[in-house]
């Protein structure tokens, strides 16, 4: 299973992007430094907590470590006052929710597995922690969620999720699988907006 201080590295690091990605959003929407801890804190803790809840593991990791809360404040802050360098690069928004994506796919999949979840349902799970603040942040934000959208978003986070549950779950080193299954989620993210891939639509009468 998922050692607890590689779980806590990687749900760090996954909330710290994705919280930039909230901040980077209520910059644009010209929030005030209030509003944009709300939607860096909603969007890096989000999916989080909702996977902490539904597994059973009360207070969740947001409210029963400081750390958990240190992270989006110091990501909002840099944003701040680095938001001009940050946006002048392009698609920085979505190259950091894909980096968040990632992480999150990961450590939520890990979790569950150390609760006593199957490959499976851990990796609806991971899916869950790598969406949910997203979507939060999106809908805030008064924008379609990013995972609604048509280009390929939520199926590199499932795949990742379920080879990491299974990777572990077969007794493969925990660190590689992890390390592995977060390049390939973010590989095939980084791909499918480079290259423009879609996931099917249904075509509408004209």
């Amino acid at each position: 299973m998922g050692t607890p201080e590689l779980l806590v590295a990687l749900d760090l690091a996954g909330i710290f992007v994705f919280a930039v990605t909230g901040a980077l959003v209520a910059v644009r929407l010209d929030l005030d430094v209030f509003g944009a801890l709300v939607l860096a804190g909603v969007t890096g803790l989000g999916g989080g907590v909702v996977r902490d809840l539904l597994i059973g593991a009360v207070p969740p990791a947001a409210l029963a470590d400081w750390r958990y809360l240190v992270v989006p404040l110091v990501a909002t802050l840099l944003t701040f006052y680095a938001h001009a360098a940050l946006e002048r690069r392009e698609h920085v928004i979505s190259l950091l929710d894909a980096a968040g994506l990632s992480l999150f796919c990961v450590t939520g999949a890990l979790k569950a597995l150390d609760f006593g979840l199957g490959p499976l349902p851990a990796s609806l799970l991971g899916l869950v922690t790598g969406v949910g603040g997203g979507i939060a942040r999106d809908l805030l934000g008064g924008r379609p969620p990013q995972v609604l959208r048509s280009d390929v978003y939520a199926t590199p986070a499932l795949v990742a999720a379920l080879v990491a549950a299974v990777g572990v779950q077969v007794g493969l080193w925990t660190p590689a699988v992890a390390v592995g299954s977060v390049a390939l989620c973010l590989a095939w993210r980084l791909l499918a907006m480079r290259r423009g891939w879609n996931a099917p639509r249904a075509g509408r009468a004209r």
